[in-house]
């Protein structure tokens, strides 16, 4: 029995694998051919024949190509915005587009639980079991990229807390040497490493783009969306509108950003012995219980 799965399973590999290449080497022929009359330079033809193009390059990078845009036409221009926002949220894993992260979280619902079925068979399982376990691990397929998007924006939110009173010190002692809002930016970055500085790269690349300062600063809050990172765009906006000092805007909010992290150590070192409690009952007391009293239940039994 086996034997025959495994047969079936190459069978249908190969013969998928011929159809590609049949179908993408007749047509980058074409194209080869159409190139070498019209577009092509002798000297450009002779780097060609020198550098074949590889496997990757002439049948699976095409074809990729051809899947996505039938698959962008199919979308919803709304939900393509939505998942555009959390990639950017989650700082774009991967280096995914929507419509790549869209298709990857739809293969992975399909081709998982075939494998999966497919090896509880193997092992000898009863159908309807493979059936229920296969239909599981669609759901978790479905489930697990989108719950790792929201993993990955709270990881990022947690790392730019971290950095930001650090960053708003070195954007001070910037402003009061002399340099400018933009130029003070520009040090953080080459200074420092982290969220924080990933995005104040992106704001200056926008500004050399020709986006106003405003508008480059208000793009952050769609990629990092936490109080603190409002606030210091709220205030440096509103110095820049009012004409205030902006070094000692961003020395309050330094201060505000380090009693707000404090408050919240606080906080969690409140929440600990609540915490604790679960374990605690559901663990640790059972066991000194069985320890303690054990030996003497023992005795209670013998004597009676």
């Amino acid at each position: 029995m086996l034997v025959l799965y495994v047969s079936f399973f190459v069978f249908v590999s190969l013969s998928l694998y011929s159809w590609l290449v049949y179908r993408y080497e007749k047509k980058y022929l074409m194209e080869r051919r159409i190139n070498t009359y019209f577009y092509y330079t002798k000297a450009s033809l002779k780097e060609m024949d020198e550098e074949e193009l590889s496997f990757y390059q002439r049948v699976f990078k095409p074809g990729w190509k051809n899947v996505k845009k039938r698959f962008q036409k199919k979308l919803n221009r709304e939900r393509i915005s939505q998942l555009e926002k959390k990639l950017l949220q989650a700082g774009q894993p991967f280096g995914w587009s929507p419509v790549e992260f869209q298709l990857f979280q739809y293969l992975l619902a399909v081709a998982s639980p075939l494998i999966v079925f497919a090896v509880f068979i193997v092992l000898g399982q009863p159908v309807s079991r493979s059936v229920l376990i296969a239909l599981a691990v669609i759901l978790l397929a479905l489930f697990l990229p989108r719950y790792y998007l929201k993993v990955k924006a709270q990881k990022r939110i947690q790392n730019a807390l971290k950095e930001l009173p650090d960053t708003l010190d070195l954007l001070t002692i910037s402003l009061e040497a002399g340099l400018g809002f933009d130029a003070a930016l520009s040090k953080v970055v080459t200074s420092k490493q982290g969220v924080l500085a990933d995005e104040f790269q992106n704001c200056l690349e926008e500004l050399r783009l020709g986006r106003t300062r405003k508008e480059a600063l208000s793009g952050m809050l769609e990629r990092l969306s936490f109080d603190e990172l409002k606030n210091f765009i709220y205030n440096v906006i509103q110095a820049e509108r009012l004409g205030i000092g902006m070094v000692n805007v961003l020395k309050v909010q330094a201060e505000d950003v380090r009693e707000s992290r404090r408050q919240r150590a606080e906080e969690a070192a409140m929440k600990a012995p609540i915490k604790m409690m679960f374990p605690l009952v559901l663990f640790i007391f059972p066991t000194l219980f069985i320890i303690l009293l054990g030996p003497a239940i023992l005795q209670f039994m013998e004597a009676f």
